[in-house]
């Protein structure tokens, strides 16, 4: 199960450590499915992490289980009381967002502050969504995508209650890490959303006016599986790379 830490590196040594969190013992299942954990910090230090569904698909829907969510935490650990479910009974202070499957990629708009979330979907029903306290996410209730041995997950796309994607990718193009590129070396690329590609071994860049895609481009396909990008402090993209392992640097062309 996912557990939180932090500590200090001192002289090359791991030192401070601190339990952010840690769930119950009888959440530790004998699996390795869907873990799902990225983290985020935004301007204010609130911690917003990520758990997937742990292969418990219908938990995502539970509020007294942390699998499934979006998370959101001081950084010392506490639950903040303005948190969506702080008060309600039974559910866990912490959660930010539910039906959440398995949240690969996690970033904040430069301009707006709003969070964004790649998601894994299931064989098809990828997702990125525009995350919003206390809302619900849909899975396994509503999706795009059905089960990898060819069955339904759910009969529906959408019901009310729950948010729909701002974009979905069916056939599935295993997203991952996403950025929004903050930087001054590509300038009409300012504020874009890139989006990387496991299955799909792509990087993609996606224009986003108000809350809609209203462009995607693939910037290029099949050099290795892409699991994540950032901007550097360079204004460089930076990617990283699966098979190979690699991390490799975009600049502009002469």
């Amino acid at each position: 199960m996912t557990a939180i830490v932090r500590g200090r590196m001192r002289e090359g040594r791991w030192v401070d450590q601190q339990s952010l969190y840690a769930p119950p013992r009888d959440l530790y299942w004998a699996d390795n499915t869907h873990f799902g954990s990225r983290f985020l910090f935004d301007r204010a230090g609130h911690l917003f992490y990520s758990i997937g569904d742990r292969g418990h698909e219908k938990e995502a829907q539970d509020l007294s289980r942390p699998n499934g969510k979006i998370h959101r935490i001081q950084d010392d650990g506490r639950v903040p009381p303005d948190n969506p479910f702080v008060a309600r009974g039974g559910a866990l202070g912490s959660i930010w967002s539910y039906g959440n499957r398995n949240v690969q990629g996690l970033a904040f708009h430069p301009v707006t502050g709003e969070l964004w979330a790649s998601e894994h979907g299931p064989r098809g029903g990828d997702e990125l969504n525009l995350v919003e306290p206390g809302h619900n996410y849909g899975w396994p209730a509503i999706t795009f995508g059905i089960n990898y041995d060819g069955t339904p997950v759910s009969d529906r796309t959408e019901q009310e209650g729950m948010e729909q994607p701002v974009v979905q990718w069916t056939p599935s193009i295993g997203v991952c890490g996403i950025a929004f590129y903050s930087g001054d070396l590509f300038p009409r690329w300012k504020n874009d959303l890139f989006v990387t590609g496991l299955v799909g071994q792509e990087l993609l860049r996606l224009v986003i006016t108000g809350h809609k895609v209203v462009h995607q481009e693939v910037l290029f396909r099949k050099i290795g599986r892409v699991r994540t990008v950032a901007t550097g402090p360079d204004g460089s993209l930076y990617v990283v790379l699966n098979n190979p392992g690699r991390i490799v640097r975009l600049v502009p062309a002469p």
